[in-house]
């Protein structure tokens, strides 16, 4: 006879302050576990060197994570200038060494140049695969992959501080940018070279590291006051329209079934029933129907 599972079916978003040297993998089993949670995924993956936000999704949030993947995110970059490593990171081997002979108004003028769309080469050291293998492992063994240039796009760069050769900036960017690239980039540009010394992620979408607990903090609440810091799934739909169905609609939505609703476009809606229940999201079309996209499995 098979033994049943004691993992619980529980649903929602928790907000992870992701320590350092902990990999995305391992903070996510982590709060699996503290959870009791059945099934769990996180929204974006977080190098073990770097902390902060790593939104986790437990239950039917899973279905909607994709969202966060895509959504901008905001970091805190410290960087090196001077010096190149192997890996681009401070976990690598120095290459090479440059005086730095900077002023703060260069510096401001050189960080502007990366503001708007650019392309980056993703590094060799990135869980990016190739072949169904991690492109780290490739560095590892010494082979280098050849990569394709990427577009992204930079929406803000501020310099928040100067220590000599050490700068702190804040970078507002889209989807699949990489600071350490980015801290690499930055150096080739100023003729000194440079790598990452230290990352945190501060915003992804409209989620923010001030609202995010630790491991720590999590450990020390009891299981009800856990499911109480857990956001509900739907905060991860927040920019979209929503409507609310009659009952027939939601019965007819439970089972894959069109209905009738106008609409000006086609962008994606939150559906809500009769009692305010979140069901899911639908997906209209401009000829009057609407139809069920991704539900939850337990509608009322």
């Amino acid at each position: 006879m098979q033994k049943k599972s004691s993992k619980r079916e529980i649903d929602g978003v928790f907000l992870l302050d992701k320590p350092l040297g902990f990999s995305s993998n391992q903070a996510l089993k982590k709060i699996q576990w503290l959870f009791n949670a059945k099934k769990a995924g996180h929204t974006g993956t977080l190098d073990p060197m770097a902390s902060g936000l790593l939104p986790i999704c437990l239950g039917e949030a899973t279905k909607f994570s994709h969202r966060l993947l895509d959504a901008n995110k905001s970091y805190i970059a410290i960087i090196h200038l001077g010096v190149t490593t192997s890996t681009g990171d401070q976990e690598g081997e120095v290459v090479s060494e440059k005086k730095v002979a900077l002023n703060e108004a260069q510096l401001k003028d050189t960080l502007k140049k990366f503001i708007g769309d650019i392309t980056q080469i993703p590094p060799m050291y990135s869980a990016l695969k190739f072949a169904g293998k991690p492109l780290y492992e490739y560095a590892r063994e010494g082979i280098e992959i050849e990569r394709k240039s990427r577009l992204i796009k930079i929406y803000d760069i501020k310099l928040i501080s100067i220590e000599e050769s050490i700068i702190t900036i804040e970078v507002d960017c889209s989807k699949g940018t990489y600071i350490r690239t980015l801290a690499e980039d930055i150096g080739e540009t100023l003729g000194c070279g440079a790598h990452l010394k230290g990352l945190t992620r501060t915003q992804t979408g409209n989620f923010k590291l001030s609202d995010a607990l630790t491991i720590e903090a999590l450990e020390a609440m009891s299981m009800p006051s856990r499911e109480k810091v857990l956001l509900p799934t739907d905060a991860l739909l927040e920019g979209l329209s929503s409507i609310k169905l009659t009952m027939a609609q939601t019965e007819a939505i439970k089972k894959g079934q069109s209905i009738d609703f106008i609409s000006e476009n086609d962008k994606e809606v939150r559906l809500y029933s009769t009692s305010g229940q979140f069901v899911g999201v639908g997906q209209p079309d401009l000829q009057g129907r609407l139809f069920p996209k991704r539900l939850i499995a337990n509608i009322l």
